[in-house]
């Protein structure tokens, strides 16, 4: 007697699909949400959009003062050396702490309307997005005062964009639902970026404190720093990217996307009990 084939896995594949496609489907939906979330970061604020650009700026004025004055670090052009790197880490931090806490905050919504969870922290990333989008004629106005090369590299610029939001949308379809269930999520999170921001080479050359071999082993632990030496080779440095290098970001990148969303399918199942 011939056994039973097993279609579960094939059936599960085709649910996560189908699952995937229907949120494809509610893209007027993730307009409103991202327009929304805008509106609400900015208002009641006298300067608006303008403190998403103040924020970065002060702070590049802070460490350039910090490690070429007190500190006596010899970075060529230190204030663009660290903008290139500290808006991505901003979009990072800001994408991160705000995904997180998507799903608790949009409970009420949840509990009252059907719509596919996912698109809650997929939209905090991207409106997250659009503020580091437009936050970067502000670092061209820098790059520019400090006669840094604007080369045909950076129509690049997208790819590198596209790479950090798959890897910010993984981390945040994993952090949400756990959020969820765990409250505590929120202050370890907290904990995390800070020493995260400590071992991501924003303010130092990490090739510069390290062997190269360590440091390979650095950008391939640490997406955030190989996405943010991409930036820097193609803004800072007006150099070619390293095709390999940012394949290789792309990749785990959308690798890291897989596994965040079959966790949030497993997670988001009860999650309206739990809100």
């Amino acid at each position: 007697m011939t056994a039973p084939v097993n279609h579960t896995p094939a059936r599960k594949g085709a649910r996560l699909a189908s699952q995937a496609l229907e949120a494809v489907r509610y893209t007027s939906l993730i307009r409103n949400l991202v327009a929304k979330d805008l509106k609400v970061r900015y208002k009641n604020s006298a300067l608006g959009f303008l403190w998403s650009l103040l924020n970065p700026l002060l702070m590049m004025v802070v460490f350039t003062f910090v490690f070429t004055q007190l500190l006596n670090q010899h970075i060529p052009d230190f204030p663009v050396f660290v903008l290139v790197a500290l808006l991505p880490w901003n979009w990072c931090a800001t994408a991160i702490s705000g995904g997180t806490t998507m799903l608790v905050d949009n409970a009420s919504l949840i509990n009252k309307v059907y719509f596919p969870r996912v698109l809650l922290p997929v939209s905090g990333v991207l409106s997250t997005g659009v503020n580091y989008v437009l936050s970067l004629p502000a670092l061209f106005l820098i790059m520019a005062a400090f006669g840094s090369p604007f080369t045909p590299w950076i129509v690049m610029i997208p790819v590198v964009v596209l790479t950090q939001a798959l890897f910010l949308i993984a981390l945040v379809l994993i952090l949400a639902p756990l959020n969820v269930y765990f409250r505590d999520t929120m202050v370890l999170v907290e904990v995390g970026l800070t020493a995260w921001f400590f071992m991501t080479p924003v303010f130092y050359d990490v090739q510069s404190i390290v062997s190269p071999a360590l440091a390979a082993w650095m950008y391939r632990l640490n997406p955030m720093a190989a996405i943010i030496e991409e930036y820097r080779i193609i803004l800072y440095h007006g150099a070619v990217p390293d095709p390999l290098f940012m394949g290789r970001a792309l990749m785990t990148s959308l690798v890291l996307l897989i596994v965040g969303y079959l966790v949030f399918t497993r997670l988001s199942r009860n999650l309206g009990e739990h809100l």
